[in-house]
């Protein structure tokens, strides 16, 4: 059975950094697209960052050149430095996985293509 557990959420000022961690078990890491999704009050789930098994990393515009995307397949966690940040990245983020799945057209994955979901973590920005 897959698990994923969301972890390093938290407040932060704008301008600040956090470093979100997803530590996966039950499934083997390098065979899995892994994304980070977030959604915030009143709003859809947004992708944010994707890496798929062959190291391809898709970002949404509003965070390219602040958020890094990064997996340690040895340790089954994923990770996602978020540097710079922003008031409106204040939402619960979400880690999600599926198994073999590629970016395609340099493109995020629809979320209902991934099976597997993380419970969140939340991250709040103030200015």
């Amino acid at each position: 059975q897959v698990q994923l557990v969301e972890s390093g959420g938290g407040s932060a000022q704008s301008g600040g950094s956090l470093r979100l961690s997803c530590a996966g078990s039950g499934y083997i890491y390098s065979t899995y697209l892994m994304a980070w999704f977030r959604q915030a009050p009143g709003k859809e789930r947004e992708a944010v960052a994707v890496i798929d098994i062959e190291g391809t990393t898709v970002y949404a515009d509003s965070v390219k050149g602040r958020f890094t995307v990064s997996k340690d397949n040895a340790k089954n966690i994923l990770y996602l430095q978020m540097n710079n940040l922003k008031p409106e990245d204040t939402a619960m983020y979400y880690c999600a996985a599926e198994p073999y799945l590629r970016v395609v057209g340099g493109r995020h994955p629809q979320a209902s293509r991934l099976r597997h979901w993380g419970q969140g973590t939340q991250v709040t920005v103030s200015t």
